[in-house]
């Protein structure tokens, strides 16, 4: 299904529609399938209706205008000198996406469950639309505090590398695979079978890396986002993986840190990913956090 409107959103809706919502929003360049069938059946099972969806420039969602788009390095570099960065959207557009899948759904209010730029995105939902969120679950995300440690030199060769060939699935589907395998996490590897079965399934839904490319520059354009999650009121837990090589442990610190009464959950051995090991510990974390937010 999708949104209607200029910017139309795919989305999927699971369980009771009369069950209180969890909203799931995806990080950079990731799809709603991205979010593991057994975790959104383990939270159906909890009692709640669960909506996933692609982000705009990703899946099948709509994607924005073709145009020139200034390089990364420079866009990382204009943020640290606290210059101006003409992007073609910001996390509050993607925040306002998530509004509308709210809206087409009737559901007025709901917990927010965000992994990586999701979190960011879910952050900003949760700062400027509080009359909207029950709770807020941010996930392997960032404060965006530029004296926060960098992601390890590792991963941000992984995340900015390209396949040999773009327009080639196997390759596509190789670099994947290299990515996923340097920023998982380590106690808990994905079998490479299926592995490369998961990613290839994503390539041959939908591959954009010209949308990721302008996902990644609203994420950088969004600069420092303390003073946001200093306004935040709604119940807040924040979960991270001890060993994350691409957002450090110390982002979900601080981004706990600056959010007023919330819960820290750090994981042994999990990096940038949600490993099937780990599904339990995740959703049984996050529907204890939403049941004491109704209270």
């Amino acid at each position: 299904m999708r949104t209607p409107g200029d910017w139309p959103i795919e989305y999927e809706s699971m369980g009771d529609p009369a069950h209180p919502a969890i909203v799931l929003i995806m990080g950079l360049g990731m799809q709603l399938t991205s979010w593991p069938l057994a975790f959104c059946q383990a939270l159906v099972d909890g009692g709640y209706r669960v909506v996933r969806f692609d982000n705009r420039d990703c899946g099948l969602s709509a994607r924005a205008p073709a145009g020139k788009l200034p390089r990364v390095w420079r866009a990382v570099l204009a943020s640290l000198l606290r210059l101006p960065l003409r992007t073609p959207y910001s996390l509050h557009d993607m925040a306002g996406d998530a509004l509308r899948v709210m809206d087409t759904l009737q559901i007025k209010r709901a917990h927010i469950v965000g992994a990586s730029m999701g979190g960011m995105i879910a952050q900003v939902l949760a700062a400027q639309f509080p009359q909207r969120v029950l709770s807020l679950t941010s996930i392997m995300s960032s404060s965006g505090n530029r004296r926060l440690p960098w992601p390890s030199r590792q991963a941000r060769q992984a995340l900015l590398g390209r396949p040999a060939d773009p327009h080639d699935v196997e390759s596509v589907v190789n670099h994947l695979v290299q990515v996923f395998g340097v920023i998982g996490s380590p106690a808990y590897p994905e079998p490479q079978n299926s592995l490369r079965e998961r990613v290839r399934f994503g390539v041959q839904r939908a591959y954009d890396p010209a949308g990721i490319r302008r996902q990644l520059l609203a994420v950088i354009a969004s600069g420092d986002r303390r003073a946001l999650l200093r306004r935040i009121t709604t119940p807040t837990l924040v979960i991270h993986g001890r060993v994350d090589p691409l957002v450090p442990l110390a982002a979900g610190q601080d981004t706990a840190a600056n959010v007023a009464g919330a819960k820290l959950l750090v994981i042994d051995g999990m990096g940038h990913d949600l490993p099937r090991a780990l599904l339990p510990q995740l959703s049984g974390a996050i529907l204890g956090h939403c049941a004491a937010a109704k209270l």
